[in-house]
């Protein structure tokens, strides 16, 4: 009951709305849907609104449902869809988005299907005497129309989701309702800029790459797992219509169809005759499904962030809008005999022809065009070697298939009518690998007569998809800096008994492993542009101080550590690549300056001991200040970690990133700077600061560094806050985290990370000057630092921590060659912004102007 009540406080119109449609199904007939006379009195579409003059029908047509099972999906959209709008936006604009999209969404359709009766377009007639009934026209004019009302991550989401869900069931099912609902969105979307006008924001702004790769990923499944819903609608109008055919028809004898639909005398109940006995058998249904399985697999990887998916998901589109351009475009213009020149312009089936080229060539071309340019948003590459092999391997296997086709065919020639020949059978190669629906308007020369030739004709195509899914499959599941299953168990073993205090980054995706030939100590690495770059230092029994706070004072230079750096060197020099030892702690130095590296600062860090954490002092004001306030306020702070949140706080974490990307207007750093994704490691723990509605203010995340297997230290990581929230929060949540680890004795540092290309100001170091300071190589991070500081505020950064009073630690770059800091220089920039584009950076540098 009190659940109930939150939800009609929260939501009421929704709640009424669904109780309503509820109501109204259990009434008339639930299990069949509306009875007959409800249909035809309440209904809309063209024929009830313009012949029978119901001009309600658009209103009232969205209080029913077909079925019961639609009327479970409808209450569900109603009270999850519906109801995040009526919460964004408020009860009365919800009501009046509800009302007027769904009076403009049905009423615009039907006067657009009124000028295509009137011109004699084959789908408006087609459609005219369909009685619509769909509560959905109005939820999706509503939910566009609050997207305005919501932040920039959830504007995005809903705006995305919704265009690319109506526009796929508009061109895959293609029923009066599907046009309706895509006029209703785009009604929704003017309306919330009417009711919320500061919310529009020209162009586009930048989001994250994990929110980009989640978009694209769902997109590109929607495209592949919409045709397949449609194929069970009650009529079939798209472009999967073959599919539905076989579904609902008997399929007429193959000897039949060919007498009765000779070549050049093709009528449209013979094409749709000829397309039955095409998708006749399982294997037919397969070669249609296989490839939006493969578009599937695609999107899976995509999410992932696998750049192979990326290509992959390209090539099946471009196939997909390639075929599409022969068999409706290409074929016609060279075969006299083809179908499509029966249909002369402005006739209905020119204009059918018309729609299918721009569902089969556009969509697909547009879905690739975007994919390509959006390939850096994808870092995760397959090993070597596993792309050729996989283009190898398809190729063979197409080579292969093809030559079994022909072969057989032509020894079982007879088994198909007309018999078949074997330059009929070569030239009959590509349809047996291509999708039933793309062959509608394509004539068979021959058909199998008998189940050994229906084998051959059917399963060479769903073979050599099968062959393509898996192969993509395996591509896609390595990576050329992924580690295998022992590798990073090896690692986290090794983190367990001692690292760094950044020693935790290595386990972060994009890294790759290099161990020692007894692998007792791993290096964390990313190559870029032939620039080997670890994450920090080495990492197992080494033989120096495995905390990075232990700082000896005259450290001496192990055998085993300076072995492991330069077998390292060596495994880079066998490949090429220039090492570089970057973010590496001062007890390091004398392992390079014995091997004669240079070395040079790249950063501070800075270290509280939350043992002696007392905040007390005039020096210590401001961080009081901050932790008042935000107690007056109501927030509390919760270290907790990813995994235990609510699914709405994880939720709000992920939408204040994004508030955090578009503020920047330039992409997330990366390396050694972690994201989202990096986050769930359930070893990491966050502190979220907490109002008193469970709204999630701010949030830090702290990475662990271990000794004998206990944690000895946090490093923190993440940091986020929203951009509306009170002053003061993030402080809040340090100084919170410093006093909860106060009472855990065995936790001897608590480090609040480095803030890169950011020093310290002089005599905040306590291990002395900087050996590499004054150089050229100083000189040109520093103005790296300097040029990005307007967006990323390294120096600010260092200014926030300072007021915590902390331990200043340097942070080093060691390198072999002097002559290569141009392309380490470059190297570095690539690593922390990977997709920074040539147009960003110029934009970058006039708006610096």
């Amino acid at each position: 009951m009190t659940g109930f009540r939150e939800l009609w406080r929260r939501q009421p119109f929704s709640v009424v709305f669904a109780a309503f449609v509820a109501a109204i199904a259990l009434v008339s007939t639930p299990i069949h849907g509306a009875a007959a006379s409800l249909r035809e009195l309440f209904g809309t579409g063209f024929e009830p609104v313009v012949e029978a003059g119901h001009w309600w029908s658009p209103v009232t047509s969205v209080f029913l449902v077909d079925n019961s099972a639609e009327l479970l999906i409808v209450l569900a959209g109603v009270l999850v869809v519906l109801g995040f709008a009526e919460r964004l936006m408020g009860t009365r604009r919800t009501a009046v988005a509800f009302f007027a999209t769904a009076i403009l969404g049905a009423g615009i359709g039907v006067a657009i299907q009124g000028v295509g009766v009137a011109r004699g377009e084959l789908w408006s007639r087609g459609v005219s005497e369909l009685w619509t009934l769909d509560p959905f026209t109005p939820i999706a004019g509503s939910i566009m129309a609050a997207s305005c009302f919501a932040g920039p991550l959830w504007r995005r989401r809903i705006r995305v989701l919704t265009v690319t869900g109506v526009l796929a069931l508009l061109l895959y099912s293609g029923q009066p309702s599907d046009l309706y609902r895509l006029i209703a969105a785009g009604a929704g979307l003017a309306l919330g800029t009417v009711f919320r006008p500061a919310a529009v924001h020209p162009g586009w702004r930048r989001s994250s790459d994990h929110e980009t790769r989640t978009l694209l990923a769902a997109v590109v499944g929607m495209l592949a797992v919409g045709p397949v819903v449609t194929v069970f609608s009650g009529s079939r109008y798209g472009i999967l219509a073959p599919l539905g055919l076989l579904l609902t028809q008997d399929v007429p004898a193959a000897g039949d169809v060919i007498d009765r639909c000779r070549l050049g005398d093709i009528t449209r109940q013979c094409l749709r005759e000829l397309t039955v006995e095409r998708v006749a058998g399982v294997g037919p249904i397969l070669l249609s499904l296989l490839p939006l399985l493969a578009l599937l697999v695609a999107a899976f990887g995509l999410a992932r962030g696998r750049r192979f998916a990326a290509w992959f998901a390209i090539a099946v589109n471009v196939a997909m809008a390639a075929l599409g351009a022969w068999y409706y475009g290409l074929v016609p213009a060279v075969s006299p005999a083809h179908p499509a020149h029966s249909a002369p312009p402005g006739s209905p089936r020119y204009w059918e022809i018309g729609l299918i080229i721009v569902v089969s060539i556009l969509v697909p071309l547009v879905a690739a065009v975007v994919l390509a340019a959006n390939l850096h948003r994808f870092p995760v590459r397959s090993r070597p070697g596993h792309a050729v092999r996989f283009v190898v391997t398809s190729a063979c296997g197409f080579v292969a298939l093809a030559a079994l086709y022909v072969g057989l065919g032509w020894l079982l020639r007879d088994h198909f009518r007309p018999a078949a020949t074997l330059g009929g059978l070569v030239l009959d190669v590509p349809e047996r690998f291509v999708p039933v629906a793309f062959l509608r308007l394509e004539p068979a020369g021959f058909l199998p007569t008998d189940p050994l030739a229906a084998i051959l004709y059917q399963w060479v195509g769903p073979v050599f998809w099968g062959i393509v899914i898996v192969g993509a499959v395996l591509a896609m599941r390595s990576s050329a800096h992924a580690a295998g299953r022992a590798d990073v168990t090896q690692l986290r073993a090794l983190l367990a008994r001692g690292s760094g205090s950044l020693g935790f980054m290595a386990t972060w995706e994009g890294n790759a492993l290099w161990f020692n030939h007894d692998r007792t100590s791993v290096i964390a690495y990313r190559v870029v542009n032939g620039v080997a770059i670890t994450t920090s230092d080495p990492i197992g029994q080494v033989g120096l101080p495995t905390s990075s706070v232990e700082l000896p004072t005259s450290p001496t230079i192990p055998a085993d550590a300076a072995r492991t750096v330069a077998d390292f060197a060596t495994m880079c020099d066998d490949h090429g690549w220039v090492p570089v030892f970057y973010s590496i702690h001062h007890q390091w130095l004398p392992v390079f300056s014995e091997m004669g590296w240079q070395a040079m600062g790249v950063g501070e860090e800075t270290v509280l001991r939350p043992q002696a954490w007392n905040p007390t002092g005039k020096k210590w004001q401001d961080i009081r200040s901050s932790i008042n306030r935000a107690r007056r306020a109501g927030v509390r702070a919760v270290w907790t970690s990813y995994a235990d949140l609510p699914l709405g706080q994880a939720l709000q974490i992920a939408e204040i990133s994004e508030q955090w990307v578009q503020e920047k207007g330039l992409p997330e750093l990366g390396f050694t700077l972690g994201g989202l994704d990096e986050l769930r490691d359930r070893s990491v723990r966050l502190m979220v600061a907490l109002g008193p509605d469970d709204r999630v203010e701010a949030v830090t995340s702290w990475l662990p560094t271990y000794r004998d297997g206990v944690v000895i230290g946090w490093t923190l990581d993440f940091m986020r806050r929203r951009l509306d929230g009170m002053n003061g929060v993030m402080e809040f949540l340090i100084a919170e985290t410093a006093s909860l680890l106060q009472a855990e004795p065995e936790i001897e540092f608590l480090s609040l990370s480095a803030a890169p290309l950011a020093h310290a100001a002089p005599g905040d170091n306590p291990d002395g000057d900087d050996p590499a300071a004054g150089n050229l190589a100083s000189r040109v991070l520093g103005m790296m630092g300097r040029v990005l500081e307007p967006v990323y505020g390294f120096q600010s950064l260092l200014a926030f921590k300072r007021k915590f009073l902390p331990e200043f630690h340097p942070l080093f770059m060691a390198f072999p060659d002097p002559a290569a800091l141009p392309a380490i220089g470059f190297a570095l920039a690539r690593a922390y912004l990977p997709a920074l584009s040539v147009r960003e950076v110029l934009a970058f540098v006039r708006s610096l102007g």
